[in-house]
């Protein structure tokens, strides 16, 4: 199962990225913890999109964009690190986003107000209007321009997380469990696709922060990613498991998100965010109490960002 498809990447973040055991949190949970620190990834406030936009913005370099359009919620992650790798390559970037949750100019909104970015709002509930508004913007231009989708969640995207599991590798880590959020189903495909090719002994567990149809998104974006490398692996529903966080609903504080938002701070001295990575490690705690580990699996949790939305959100 080796890799015979090379697909370029452009350098944008710092890796590898540390792996620190949390030592108060396993003795609090019972198990042996540890976090991948993809919240220090170097550009922006770091997160886990740096990795996708290595293998999207080269696409885009390739293609002579010269605009770039991305989108999500008014807060997105995504969205403002997408603009920053922009900003950094030269490119423009035209941020579409969905009219929902925090719109004044704080949280992400600050941040790409500082980098003097276009900021556009569309108040819809379909991202199918917002690529329509993107060709519209684009070819009114009459610039080249390239769309990455929300959360930069497609086949070329997901390489990035498998990139990330071939990282732990060789970093000498093993891992029993590797839990992350799961917003957009790309860093989740990745992770789940990269334990296959390189940790089978990991069973990856996605916290789902939004009410998508996860299953699907993900084995999909498993099967495009598994072909964009040319490996030939068989991919199935049980490489994976799935645990609904969304609470609330999307961009909304939960009570066991903002809880385990504390816990990580008091016991650990790290920030979570309230929308994705709290959520997530709700789910891994609440799988401690459940029992799902024992007292010597080795737990890997994935900080994949999301201070800005810190900011932003009340908890």
């Amino acid at each position: 199962m080796m890799e015979n498809t090379k697909h370029e990447k452009v350098s944008l973040g710092i890796f590898p990225t540390p792996v620190q055991r949390l030592e108060n949190i396993s003795r609090a949970l019972g198990t042996q913890v540890y976090i991948k620190r993809d919240d220090m990834t170097g550009i922006g406030l770091g997160g886990n999109k740096v990795r996708k936009l290595e293998y999207l913005l080269a696409d885009a370099k390739a293609k002579g964009a010269q605009i770039i359009f991305t989108t999500g919620g008014a807060q997105s992650n995504h969205a403002m690190l997408t603009a920053a790798a922009a900003r950094k390559l030269g490119m423009t970037p035209i941020l579409i986003l969905k009219k929902r949750g925090v719109t004044a100019r704080q949280g992400n909104q600050l941040l790409e107000h500082l980098m003097g970015v276009d900021v556009r709002f569309m108040d819809t509930n379909d991202y199918a209007d917002i690529y329509e508004e993107m060709d519209r913007v684009g070819q009114a231009s009459g610039l080249p321009y390239y769309k990455i989708p929300c959360g930069g969640s497609n086949a070329l995207g997901t390489l990035g997380y498998v990139d990330c599991v071939k990282e732990l590798r060789e970093q000498g880590a093993e891992f029993d469990h590797i839990i992350c959020a799961e917003g957009s189903g790309g860093t989740m495909a990745g992770l789940a696709l990269g334990a296959k090719l390189y940790m089978p002994g990991a069973r990856v567990t996605g916290m789902m922060v939004d009410s998508d149809p996860f299953e699907e998104i993900t084995l999909r974006l498993m099967r495009e990613a598994a072909a964009l490398l040319g490996v030939a692996v068989n991919v199935s529903a049980q490489d994976f498991d799935l645990r609904d966080l969304c609470g609330p609903g999307y961009a909304i504080a939960s009570e066991e998100g903002n809880a385990a938002v504390s816990m990580m701070a008091s016991q650990e001295g790290l920030f979570l965010d309230p929308v994705y990575t709290g959520k997530a490690f709700a789910g891994l705690i609440a799988m401690a109490k459940e029992g799902a580990f024992k007292p010597d699996d080795r737990v890997l949790f994935l900080h994949s960002g999301g201070a800005g939305g810190l900011f932003a959100i009340e908890m």
